[in-house]
């Protein structure tokens, strides 16, 4: 399969009160998504390429989230990734980039990181938003990091395309208090 990169978005949010309460300092998360093109409609296919692919989007994709939050690897505390199909591209063209090695590129790109990384593979159609569900990147068990970030595209994904997305986070949840029972 081949596909193109058509845009790169890096969306970046940035909580300084929380339900009236200020959050010092803000609680930042990022996302950035690439939207890709597909130039093959074979489904019957093999995977190996989307394999591949999916690492190099893992390493770019995070490395336009550093720089959006300014911040090193090591300072990454939650993560998260996505797909978002378009309505002709099937649902495990977005698996196979997504797993199983985009998460090892993200991991790679920030020390320390060992744990899985949430994911979330849908369909929809353009200006569908996709929840991309976060956790701790060292432990996945951490309820202060479970987490959701949002990201929607007005004119994506068209039909023949196909949205790859990493999030990251700073911290937990900003104000988290919930504790295992």
């Amino acid at each position: 399969m081949n596909v193109q990169i058509a845009r790169i978005v890096v969306h970046l949010v940035e909580r300084c009160a929380e339900l009236g309460t200020p959050v010092t300092p803000p609680h930042r998360q990022v996302v950035a998504a690439a939207v890709l093109k597909t130039t093959d409609q074979d489904v019957a296919w093999e995977l190996e390429a989307l394999y591949a692919t999916g690492a190099d989007l893992g390493q770019m994709l995070t490395g336009r989230a550093l720089l959006a939050l300014g911040c090193a690897g090591e300072d990454i505390q939650g993560y998260g990734k996505a797909a978002l199909a378009g309505a002709g591209v099937p649902l495990e063209w977005g698996a196979a980039l997504l797993h199983p090695r985009l998460g090892k590129a993200v991991r790679d790109c920030l020390p320390g990181a060992s744990s899985i990384m949430p994911s979330v593979t849908k369909r929809g159609p353009a200006g569908a938003c996709i929840d991309i569900p976060m956790h701790s990147v060292t432990d996945m068990w951490s309820f202060d990091h479970f987490d959701t970030v949002s990201l929607c595209i007005p004119d994506s994904p068209a039909p023949d395309e196909l949205l790859v997305a990493v999030a990251l986070a700073e911290r937990g949840r900003p104000l988290a208090r919930v504790r295992p029972g």
